[in-house]
């Protein structure tokens, strides 16, 4: 899903693409060699449908064309260790958010709530909603960057 969203940045049509790539694997599965690791074969297949779908939606079209897509691609493989590095920390971190900053990164991040919706659900600004959600972003940077530099980190 990850490597999905790094050219499909709408959730929604990520998750749309993540079904089609599991489908599509699930038809191929016969030509896998489990000689080889499965993750490329199947980002490779991803990133195939992403591309179709990007192809299809049309509102894309002349923002990001194949070569972008490719390059975006590309650079999420390059970066892929030390995004699965910062995965614990964030979790982590995210265990150390108070109560009602938790349930506003819930609401946005996991439930895909718009700004709106949260703002409206917490009785907020949507102003004063963006603010927090920024606020929180960094505190999490933050707390994660620590915990990666500290010396347990390492072990």
């Amino acid at each position: 899903m990850r490597y999905i969203m790094a050219i499909v940045p709408q959730a929604g049509d990520a998750q749309d693409v993540f079904q089609d790539t599991a489908v599509a694997l699930s038809k191929q599965i016969d030509k896998y060699d489990p000689s080889k690791p499965f993750t490329p074969w199947a980002c490779g297949f991803a990133a195939n449908k992403a591309k179709e779908h990007l192809k299809r939606a049309g509102r894309w079209n002349g923002f990001l064309n194949e070569d972008i897509a490719s390059m975006l691609l590309a650079r999420r493989e390059e970066l892929a260790p030390e995004l699965d590095q910062r995965i614990v920390p964030l979790r982590d971190c995210l265990g150390e958010l108070t109560k009602n900053n938790r349930r506003l990164i819930e609401k946005y991040y996991f439930d895909q709530a718009s700004v709106e919706e949260v703002a409206e659900e917490v009785g907020r600004s949507v102003a004063a909603t963006y603010k927090s959600l920024q606020r929180i972003r960094a505190g999490l940077m933050e707390c994660i960057n620590g915990k990666l530099a500290s010396p347990e980190a390492s072990l």
